[in-house]
């Protein structure tokens, strides 16, 4: 009867400083102890357990967000204080018409203009409602006597200072607005542009002579006379026809011209009517 030789118990290769995984290790068997889970509830839990930290995760990605906006609306953060400043339309529309200032400007405008451009001034204002900026628009003339080559006598109306207007308004943004990009106006006349209004009694005088005011009474009526002292004359009818000499003095409310004319080789004033002379 052979022996078999004691087999010698196979050795496994070390192990330590490793840990193997959790599920692979077998719990101590303890005396009296309940029987340890099956690998179902094993797997089961862990499932679990994956689930609520992906949930954790995911609360903890959108917690910013909604920090953020519990922040803007928080009631414990300081208000700054900023002071309310209203449109300036809004600043213009609640003046009353008797607190706005009118004073009058001279626009300066293109020549033999000054009619067509102030209609188109008018025309713009009222198409942009700036009605109430704007009280009167002229052009300044005074009315002047002429007489024809057969000395008949008639009234015209002579532009006082052609390529100006005069504007009666209330300025503000909107009014200098229009009035600088109306076609044919250059500019207010002033310091740089800027709208300085004219002296009281210049307005008077210039407001009389258009007839805008009524005239002061005893004023004459000025004649409009083509020639001014030192001009050299000739006498075309009357008395001294033909003869020539230099314009002395003008006497504009009657129309006659004061010219100094050799007689009998002495420089001798005669006063002769502006129409029966014409200029050398």
């Amino acid at each position: 009867m052979s022996i078999e030789p004691e087999s010698t118990p196979t050795q496994s290769p070390s192990t330590e400083g490793l840990v193997p995984p959790l599920a692979e290790t077998a719990p101590p068997i303890v005396p009296g102890a309940p029987p340890p889970p099956s690998q179902e509830a094993v797997e089961a839990a862990h499932e679990m357990e994956t689930a609520r930290e992906a949930d954790i995760a995911t609360e903890t990605i959108d917690q910013p967000q909604i920090e953020a906006d519990t922040d803007e609306e928080s009631p414990d953060e300081e208000a700054v204080d900023v002071p309310f400043a209203a449109p300036l339309e809004m600043i213009d529309e609640s003046l009353a018409d008797e607190d706005l200032k009118y004073d009058w400007y001279i626009l300066k405008v293109q020549v033999n203009r000054e009619d067509s451009i102030k209609d188109a001034l008018w025309r713009r204002v009222k198409m942009n409602g700036l009605e109430r900026w704007f009280k009167e628009i002229i052009v300044p003339t005074e009315d002047v006597v002429e007489f024809t080559k057969t000395g008949k006598r008639r009234v015209v109306k002579k532009k006082l200072y052609p390529g100006y207007i005069l504007v009666n308004m209330a300025v503000s943004d909107e009014s200098w607005f229009v009035v600088r990009e109306t076609g044919g106006i250059g500019d207010f006349t002033g310091s740089a542009g800027k709208p300085t209004p004219m002296e009281p009694k210049d307005v008077e005088r210039i407001l009389r002579s258009s007839k805008v005011l009524p005239e002061e009474e005893g004023a004459d009526l000025k004649t409009a006379i083509p020639f001014k002292t030192g001009d050299r004359v000739r006498v075309k009818e009357g008395y001294f026809q033909n003869f020539e000499g230099d314009v002395h003095a003008i006497d504009q409310a009657h129309g006659r011209v004061t010219v100094m004319i050799n007689i009998f080789g002495r420089a001798t004033p005669v006063e002769i009517e502006h129409w029966q002379i014409e200029a050398v």
